[in-house]
């Protein structure tokens, strides 16, 4: 029977609440507390976290170095904008300036999401070259804005009565498993970068503000390009005037294993990069580190009232100094491939996962009713997430239909919570799967 706590909250939700604020599971987890690798429910029982709140807790449900910054800040210095110079955004900017994924030096912008880290950042773009036109991928999501609407990739985030910005231009993605050419990797010669240059040089003027992309596209379900794709994409980009934007809102700060930033497994520097989520490790934050150069030609005036906001500093740059003291680029590396392996050993039990894809703390898998056709099979993915749930599990899911289970606990895992949530996850798939 259900707890009465938990039928009123779930009560209140449905009153108080937009009605399309999305939730998962058949009825809403309320949860109460966290610690660690877990969390509770309001009715005290406990789940292992293999989601990490959409990628943004990094270091732990409420870790203690951070939380000790948040109070000692919020006893000093809690609100001023950025009209005024604060010690904590002047040590968190030359942090991520040092850390940067470019040559050359560069300087930084703080606001309080993805969503305006990306805005900021294709408004500099295209301040910087004077040129309108942007390519984003299919499957992209850039956040809640009017413009990250219309750079939209999923239908299911678009809303039918939306005014779109003009000049967005939707490049082919990287999605091996479901290549839009038909063809497979590597004999394809990754024509999905190649056609970029066919894109811009037919749908645009032949001259671009920006390329825009995720290094492994989020809410897309993980989808995570060829090595070579970036090497080739953004010569392309750039041959055609524009700059390319890494959006890491969910890949930075070591999520992918072994390096700061996503995009780095690509070899390839971006002139601008976005961040948020697992940076201040579930503070709100934005964050757009650009090549100096290109922030210098930024004239018109730029404010963000809760942008920079001391908690939020501080927040960050504890949590960057437990990455990087707790050696969880390496964590991430290494418990990203015991994940793997272990997911890879489903697929051989499971008929029902057709693909397993993903980079370090960041892998995915996606449910088909046949492997051969790949017909989705979302029903399949809802039944999965529910009993994880049962046994205590959360993961994730994403993907345009709905049917890759995203898998992403923070960066703190060790290799028996690994096991722990394999084993939860097999006994899951065969509940969930029919045999």
């Amino acid at each position: 029977m259900e707890n009465a706590r938990s039928a009123e909250i779930r009560r209140k939700q449905r009153e108080l609440l937009f009605p399309n604020v999305g939730t998962y599971y058949q009825e809403p987890l309320a949860l109460e507390s966290g610690k660690g690798m877990f969390l509770k429910d309001v009715e005290g029982k406990e789940y292992l976290d293999f989601y990490g709140g959409i990628l943004t807790v990094s270091v732990g449900h409420c870790n203690p170095r951070v939380t000790e910054a948040v109070i000692a800040q919020q006893k000093k210095l809690v609100h001023v904008s950025t009209l005024y110079a604060t010690l904590p955004q002047l040590e968190l900017a030359e942090k991520v300036v040092q850390i940067r994924p470019m040559q050359e030096t560069a300087k930084a912008f703080f606001t309080n999401s993805g969503t305006e880290a990306n805005e900021t950042a294709v408004a500099l773009a295209k301040e910087a070259t004077g040129r309108q036109e942007l390519v984003v991928l299919r499957h992209n999501y850039a956040g809640r804005s009017t413009l990250a609407l219309s750079m939209m990739g999923n239908k299911n985030y678009r809303p039918k009565t939306q005014s779109e910005v003009p000049s967005i231009r939707f490049a082919h993605a990287p999605y091996c498993y479901r290549c839009d050419f038909g063809l497979k990797y590597p004999d394809c010669g990754v024509a999905c970068a190649k056609d970029l240059k066919s894109l811009i040089e037919t749908t645009t003027d032949g001259e671009i503000g920006a390329f825009m992309a995720e290094p492994i596209q989020g809410v897309g379900g993980f989808i995570t390009p060829p090595k070579e794709y970036f090497e080739i994409a953004v010569p392309i980009a750039r041959d055609h005037g524009g700059l390319f934007i890494a959006d890491e809102v969910q890949t930075a700060w070591g999520r992918t294993g072994g390096k700061w930033w996503g995009v780095q497994q690509y070899g390839v520097e971006p002139d601008i990069v976005t961040s948020a989520k697992g940076m201040a490790n579930g503070q709100p934050i934005g964050l757009t580190l650009a090549k100096a150069s290109i922030a210098d030609k930024s004239k018109y005036a730029n404010i963000s009232t809760f942008g920079a906001s001391p908690i939020s500093m501080v927040a960050a740059s504890a949590t960057l100094g437990v990455i990087e003291e707790e050696k969880l680029l390496f964590n991430a590396q290494l418990m990203g491939k015991a994940l793997r392996d272990g997911l890879e050993g489903l697929q051989q039990k499971f008929q029902g996962i057709g693909d397993v894809r993903g980079m370090g703390l960041m892998q995915a898998i996606e449910l088909v009713k046949d492997r051969a056709s790949k017909e989705p099979d979302p029903q399949g993915t809802a039944r999965l997430m529910e009993a994880a749930r049962r046994r205590g599990l959360l993961i994730g899911k994403g993907g345009l239909y709905g049917n890759t289970l995203r898998i992403s606990p923070p960066m703190i895992v060790n290799k028996g919570q690994i096991d722990d949530a394999l084993r939860l996850l097999g006994e899951a798939l065969a509940e969930a799967l029919p045999s």
